[in-house]
């Protein structure tokens, strides 16, 4: 096994690991002992699922958040500089995609490490397949604001940019906020804009939906508590 920094996606629900996750990951995963990630919970449990007879008490885990600050962080690849590998797990997709992991990645580039990113399940590159958007020019902004005039800008933006520059437009919201954040793309959004909604992706009970503004309109699924991005497009 070559010494590197590998960047391990992991679920994004409940989803049987066999399902999503390349076999080739499964067997790297059992030869690391370092474990640079976004919850130690969420990640101690995924490993455990991922192989019951690791010892998760003999692996050292560093957590990274946006709190996180550089030193720390280069700190941590203290023990693949001296040659032993590691891993970078998000909470859920791919790391280093609109998380955290990115930042420990760009200080492995800048000494001079190496870095395997690995197959995995990203929430964003799923749902710009399974929408029929424009998937050669597409952006993701992660949460729009809450305040609801910051908001309504917000999305007049968005919309605008796919109008303009014919580019799909990605963005999440907290789970608990879906049907707010619904009813204000249908407030503010034009009646022909399409929007899809992407929800529990590779998951049971998956949805994957696209129509017009209008079109949407008296017909919402249900989405309380329920992992979901949303996109815009012409």
């Amino acid at each position: 096994m070559e010494t590197a920094l590998y960047l391990f996606p992991v679920t994004l629900g409940d989803a049987p690991l066999d399902t999503v996750l390349p076999a080739r990951n499964m067997a790297l995963i059992r030869h690391i002992r370092h474990f640079i990630v976004e919850d130690v919970r969420t990640a101690r449990r995924f490993l455990k699922k991922a192989d019951r007879e690791i010892d998760i008490d003999s692996l050292t885990f560093y957590p990274l958040n946006k709190h996180t600050s550089p030193e720390a962080i280069s700190d941590y690849l203290k023990p693949l500089e001296q040659g032993t590998s590691m891993g970078v797990m998000s909470e859920a997709g791919c790391p280093a995609v609109a998380d955290p992991g990115a930042d420990v990645v760009a200080i492995a580039q800048r000494k001079g490490l190496k870095v395997v990113p690995l197959v995995g399940p990203s929430s964003i590159i799923l749902s710009v397949m399974g929408s029929g958007f424009n998937g050669q020019s597409f952006a993701f902004h992660g949460y729009l604001p809450i305040e609801a005039d910051a908001r309504t800008k917000a999305l007049k933006q968005l919309e605008q940019r796919v109008y303009a520059e014919s580019q799909t437009q990605l963005f999440i919201e907290t789970p608990y906020r879906n049907h707010k954040m619904l009813e204000d793309i249908l407030r503010v959004c034009r009646p022909q804009t399409k929007l899809c909604i992407a929800a529990n992706l590779t998951c049971e009970g998956e949805f994957i939906r696209t129509r017009s503004v209008k079109d949407w309109k008296g017909r919402l699924p249900d989405l309380s508590k329920i992992p979901c991005i949303f996109l815009l497009y012409k």
